[in-house]
């Protein structure tokens, strides 16, 4: 049997080469036909709707075909590769469900700045840019990544090749040093 799974696992990770290589759409197929079901089923087990589940398998899919250069065979299976951009969608959803709509925007133009509220925004930016500009180049690349590039930790390690824990605890230090820059440099 461990044989059976061993080529079946060969099989979807030739998929994904073939992807990645020759954006070969019979195995971007063969990868939608197996994952894409599976992928809904373990989404709506985790109490997502079936329309939710779907549009996120969807995702999740595309994710496959515009990523497939970042699996790593060393690293993971396909069904984990897969089924671990599965979770952080379904996280990423959760997240953005939760989250309180904007207040509604106002018609005609606003107000010009208080020029004191201008100056101590600028100065701030500053503050902020030179504490930036002194963390780690290892800090500061993920922090660009995380709050500039808009990425996930996941994506981030994904794309590095780093583990999940040293981006996280990168990237905590780095907010500390920032946290602790920002507060000794106030005016």
């Amino acid at each position: 049997m461990a044989d059976g799974s061993e080529s079946r696992e060969q099989e979807w990770a030739d998929c994904v080469a073939r992807v990645r290589d020759l954006r070969d759409e019979a195995a971007f197929a063969s990868l939608f036909d197996h994952f894409a079901p599976r992928i809904k089923g373990f989404l709506m087990r985790s109490g997502a709707d079936a329309a939710t589940a779907e549009e996120c398998a969807q995702d999740v899919m595309a994710t496959v075909w515009h990523k497939a250069h970042l699996f790593d065979p060393a690293r993971a299976s396909v069904a984990t590769w897969v089924f671990t951009i599965a979770r952080n969608r379904r996280i990423d959803t959760i997240r953005r469900q939760r989250r309180p709509e904007p207040e509604d925007l106002g018609w005609g133009p606003e107000a010009e700045p208080d020029q004191a509220d201008a100056l101590a925004l600028q100065q701030e930016s500053a503050r902020l840019g030179r504490a930036l500009a002194a963390l780690p180049d290892k800090q500061r690349t993920l922090i660009e990544r995380a709050y500039f590039g808009d990425l996930s930790h996941s994506e981030i390690a994904a794309e590095t090749g780093l583990p999940l824990g040293t981006i996280k605890s990168r990237i905590r230090l780095a907010l500390d040093r920032l946290r602790h820059a920002m507060s000794q440099e106030r005016p």
